[in-house]
């Protein structure tokens, strides 16, 4: 059984413990909110973007004339991942799922994978796994701008235009809520527009909406780099904002599990203090008795 003197000393370091994780549980509430407003405030113009670009590859569409080199699908020879995970731990299990999840990716693909790593856990994770890291982009900060983003779709495009890469992938946590982060795997190129109907109307009606100058083609080609800018814009900012709810979850269950400790151990200690102070009384009693007799 531990002496008063180490249940003292224990109780002072959970106790210290608890501060540490309640301060970073606070700092972590107080970054939360602003991530999450830049993460929801992205999504209306990557909607718009969505649809913009769905009815202009509609419209656009003309057998004679070759497709641009983002929306052209080839034969699958190497595949990249671009892998989106934060700097920094002490965030629950949000690294070691995002990371078990695209390393499940890797190992599924028949190509050769190479890593775009962004973040430092998802790079030292594949490179512990022995998987080549073409790239890494690491220290973006709480709040990242687009202009952070710029040089990771540049080399994406890049490459892809290349012929380095056939499909590109990319893989980030989707923010659900405060409590839920979901690792997610995504085709980013070629691109695949989304469906504006289920009928060919649709383009039609798109067309007749809006006056497209130079040309459709024209505004669609300036578009897609733009679109493959907004998609990792939008997930690095999902990422920012999972870190952010993860810490503060898990730094909130870790004080509450060091309060919960702090007062088992003083339990403790108190029951280890009476023990002593009955000894101690027994053996003056037991003394006072032997002068006596």
């Amino acid at each position: 059984m531990a002496t008063i003197r180490q249940l003292r000393r224990r109780i002072q370091s959970v106790k210290n413990t608890a501060k540490i994780t309640n301060a970073l549980q606070l700092v972590a509430a107080s970054k939360m909110r602003r991530a999450q407003d830049r993460a929801l405030q992205a999504k209306p113009y990557a909607e718009k973007l969505r649809t913009v670009i769905a009815g202009l590859a509609a419209a656009t569409v003309d057998p004679e004339k070759p497709a641009h080199p983002l929306l052209v699908t080839r034969e699958v020879k190497n595949i990249a991942l671009l892998h989106i995970t934060p700097d920094r731990g002490l965030c629950g299990g949000l690294n070691s799922n995002l990371n078990r999840s695209a390393g499940t990716f890797v190992a599924t693909q028949r190509e050769p994978v190479e890593v775009i790593a962004v973040g430092k856990k998802g790079r030292d994770f594949f490179i512990r796994a022995r998987v080549n890291v073409i790239a890494e982009f690491t220290d973006l900060g709480d709040y990242p701008g687009q202009a952070q983003v710029a040089p990771i779709a540049r080399l994406v495009i890049d490459d892809y235009l290349a012929g380095l890469f056939d499909r590109v992938y990319v893989s980030y946590p989707e923010f659900v809520s405060t409590a839920t982060q979901r690792p997610v795997i995504r085709q980013l190129l070629p691109i695949e527009p989304p469906r504006i109907g289920e009928d060919e109307a649709g383009a039609s009606t798109f067309a007749q909406d809006y006056i497209f100058e130079p040309s459709p083609d024209r505004v669609l080609a300036q578009l897609l780099p733009r679109y493959v800018e907004m998609q990792i814009y939008e997930a690095v900012l999902q990422n920012a904002a999972s870190f952010q709810s993860a810490q503060m979850v898990a730094m909130k269950n870790a004080t509450d599990n060091a309060n919960e400790i702090t007062r088992d151990l003083t339990l403790t200690y108190n029951k280890a203090r009476q023990e002593q102070i009955t000894k101690e009384l027994l053996d003056i009693v037991g003394g006072a008795a032997a002068l006596e007799g």
